[in-house]
């Protein structure tokens, strides 16, 4: 699918970055930009690349000299937690041509720092002998909107069927990985329905994994009225219906003993 994405190689300055989410010390962000092209993805706002910004999923930029900044900066800095791909998908599809997360991953391991993986990609599939040589300091995270690929094309055109996704999630579990689901953004009329709220939970229960949850927030991009979700944005009963959603989430949660939280609550 990268095909029908520009792909620009450019040089970094630096492979770790500081990062404010809960739980993560560093970031680590192969590549700028995402081929997914999920409509809601709020990652385009945190992209200072103008061209990759405003043509989200069409321009994505290869950082060629990551590994030579990252092997440097592995011997200087404090050891830690890096979230891998926090502003782009790190398996996306061009990481099956270029192989930089897995390389990043291999020498963070191999220095003593912990990752955890974000994805929508069964591709981490692919990088299981090297996650298995620090699996104790590896977690790895599936984002599922939806369980049905159908559906999930409306909002995630480009990315892997969830079924691929949560059939990695049961291999990677079922090898001894820490595993977790992210079910968001939840949008109203999309995602908020019982029969995926009980299929999460049963797979959550089923992979021994934590599931975090996160609200759609509407960020500048969705008001324009040719945004997909724009309709959503005049209604004024949002916050409730997404409210009563993440109610009976957290009820089967609590009777399935599963750890359900807030998407950044830790």
């Amino acid at each position: 699918m990268f095909k029908t994405c520009q792909i620009i190689k450019r040089r970094t300055m630096t492979a770790l970055s500081r990062s404010g989410l809960p739980g993560l010390d560093y970031a680590l962000n192969p590549y700028t930009g995402c081929a997914h092209a999920c409509i809601y993805c709020y990652a385009r706002l945190y992209t200072h690349d103008r061209r990759v910004s405003e043509n989200w999923g069409r321009i994505v930029v290869v950082k060629e000299n990551l590994l030579e900044v990252l092997n440097s900066e592995v011997k200087r800095l404090r050891k830690g937690v890096v979230g891998v791909g926090t502003v782009t998908d790190a398996y996306q599809p061009i990481e099956a041509v270029y192989k930089l997360t897995r390389e990043a991953v291999r020498i963070l391991l191999s220095n003593g720092f912990k990752v955890s993986i974000q994805t929508k990609n069964p591709l981490i599939l692919r990088d299981i002998d090297v996650l298995s040589r620090g699996k104790e300091l590896v977690d790895v995270g599936f984002t599922i909107t939806s369980v049905k690929c159908s559906k999930s094309r409306l909002m995630e055109p480009n990315a892997p069927c969830p079924e691929a996704r949560i059939e990695a999630l049961r291999k990677l579990s079922g090898l001894g990985f820490k595993t977790w689901i992210f079910y968001g953004p939840i949008i109203p009329g999309f995602n908020d329905d019982e029969d995926t709220i009980t299929s999460l939970v049963d797979i959550a229960l089923e992979t021994n994994s934590v599931l975090y949850y996160d609200p759609l927030h509407f960020k500048p991009f969705m008001k324009d009225p040719k945004h997909p979700l724009f309709p959503l944005y005049a209604s004024n009963s949002l916050s409730e219906i997404i409210g009563k959603a993440i109610s009976r989430l957290r009820q089967k949660c609590l009777e399935r003993d599963i750890q359900c939280r807030g998407g950044f609550e830790y």
